[in-house]
């Protein structure tokens, strides 16, 4: 066992790897590729595009900075990442027999999709007699790891994570060595070697996501050491926008140029140690694994149906007012100011609070009665983070129709939301600076300001801020008629809401 190719994904790092780590241990040359997947990358040019005609994305942008990074890295060490653009499934068996190594490595996917397209691979490579070896990287456990006394998938969060926590070892959160020996890490072939594919050579733009959101191990590590400083009051500030109180690593995490192991190991040991922080960080990063792990066990959740099937009857608004109605939620025009601001956030960065994802999800699909699935695709388009499995367990716990959602009736007040979590109105005021005048208790509302306050602040509702799109009390009275098709069965359900 001489060669080997090791194949990253959303693994973009060096560090603690599983599929790099075994590599190493059981090949003397070793070579790393990536994939520009067309077919993930296609319909991302659909629309946002520049004057050039280049799409506007910051994900893509944020892989192809991480990418630079680890191929200066590898050249360090004699070698260099072998990056193509086309299509994993011809790409990947090309460069391996190109090689001739004897095994692909490469951490494994819970998506359906990347399931279908790695046994694809696989196929192909045992046609070439190479073998396709997978290993678990991006959660602590996967699949069907954690179970219910009785050997069945769990559906409700709390003893799903009072399992996890049981379960629980050294060796489920150590570090994968991956340092190679003096010239393991081979040089590219002539017939192989190329510069990385530019972004515009694959219809994309800079996007400048680097001044706010450093890519590669780099930075996200740096993030992390600056969290870690503040992790101790993580249960106090992660609910306000207004304030530096999350951790912000999601994207590095998505991409896995931070290793899930590394954060565990830190959220856990300061838990054993008594931060209230870091045991709630840690149940957020339960949340993650819960949420790969269902869709892992129901595959049928990414092709858009309910968790509750039942909750597929639900009749939501359609036609041209629903469009109307998500295409001013999507703007940030519902004059709801907290849901607008949210959007702002979203439309401009690419993130968005978690706590705020969970109010405008709820906004949208009981407020304005339109279907989860919309709000989800929006997300999945915007959103740096964007994880299908997150993604999609989010809006089917907002819309109550996931697994251990909240109760359909349980509907957020947005006005109440802002007044609890934004309570000087410095978040709605960083985003809709037109508002930036009004009183820290009209802000909320400016609707029921009066009209010599808005007058003072130079608003005109209607011209200057759209005045409400719906009356959240009229709407909350809809909604309990819109879900009255759900059978009238109490779940059960945990108290702990999902992170993002």
């Amino acid at each position: 066992m001489k060669k080997a190719l090791v194949w990253l994904r959303r693994d973009l790092r060096l560090y603690d790897n599983a599929a790099l780590h075994h590599a190493l241990t059981n090949h003397e040359q070793v070579w790393v590729t990536f994939i520009f997947d067309i077919d993930i990358l296609t319909p991302l040019r659909t629309d946002n595009l520049d004057k050039a005609g280049l799409a506007h994305d910051r994900r893509v942008d944020f892989i192809w900075q991480g990418l630079e990074q680890i191929d200066q890295q590898l050249q360090e060490h004699g070698g260099g990442l072998i990056v193509q653009y086309g299509k994993p499934t011809e790409c990947i068996p090309q460069i391996a027999k190109s090689l001739g190594v004897d095994g692909v490595y490469t951490n494994r996917d819970y998506e359906p999709s990347a399931i279908t397209r790695d046994s694809t691979v696989q196929a192909a490579l045992e046609k070439l007699d190479i073998a396709f070896e997978t290993f678990k990287d991006q959660v602590i456990f996967e699949k069907k790891e954690i179970l219910t006394n009785s050997s069945t998938v769990f559906s409700v969060f709390t003893p799903y994570k009072n399992n996890w926590l049981r379960t629980l070892q050294e060796n489920h959160i150590a570090a994968y060595e991956c340092t190679p020996k003096k010239g393991q890490f081979a040089q590219i072939p002539a017939t192989l070697k190329a510069p990385i594919p530019s972004l515009e050579s694959m219809g994309f733009t800079p996007t400048g996501i680097e001044t706010y959101l450093p890519p590669g191990s780099a930075g996200g590590q740096n993030f992390l050491e600056d969290f870690l400083h503040r992790i101790d009051q993580y249960q106090i500030g992660r609910d306000f926008p207004a304030i530096k109180g999350v951790s912000y690593l999601s994207t590095h995490l998505r991409f896995g140029m931070l290793s899930i192991r590394g954060l565990v190991r830190e959220a856990h040991r300061r838990m054993l140690a008594g931060s209230m922080g870091a045991t709630i960080w840690l149940s957020e990063l339960i949340w993650r694994d819960f949420y790969f792990m269902i869709l892992a066990n129901h595959p049928r959740l990414a092709a858009g149906v309910a968790f509750k099937p039942d909750y597929d009857n639900i009749e939501w608004e359609s036609g041209a007012h629903a469009k109307k109605l998500f295409q001013a939620w999507c703007d940030g025009k519902t004059g709801y100011p907290l849901i607008d601001a949210a959007m702002y956030q979203l439309n401009q960065s690419g993130y968005m609070h978690n706590r705020l994802r969970m109010v405008v999800a709820s906004f949208l699909t009981k407020d304005l009665g339109i279907d989860w699935r919309w709000g989800e695709a929006y997300f999945a388009k915007h959103l740096n983070d964007f994880e299908l499995s997150s993604n999609n367990g989010g809006w089917q716990w907002a819309s109550s129709s996931g697994c251990d959602a909240q109760p359909y009736f349980r509907i957020f007040n947005p006005i109440t939301q802002s007044q609890k979590f934004d309570p000087e109105g410095k978040f709605i005021r960083r985003y809709l600076p037109q508002l930036d005048k009004l009183s820290k208790k009209s802000i909320h509302a400016p609707w029921e300001s009066g009209h010599i306050e808005l007058e003072a602040a130079g608003i005109l509702l209607g011209r200057d801020y759209p005045l409400p799109v719906v009356n959240h009390d009229e709407a909350r009275k809809k909604t309990l008629v819109r879900y009255s098709v759900v059978k009238k069965i109490t779940p059960e359900v945990s108290t702990e809401e999902p992170a993002a």
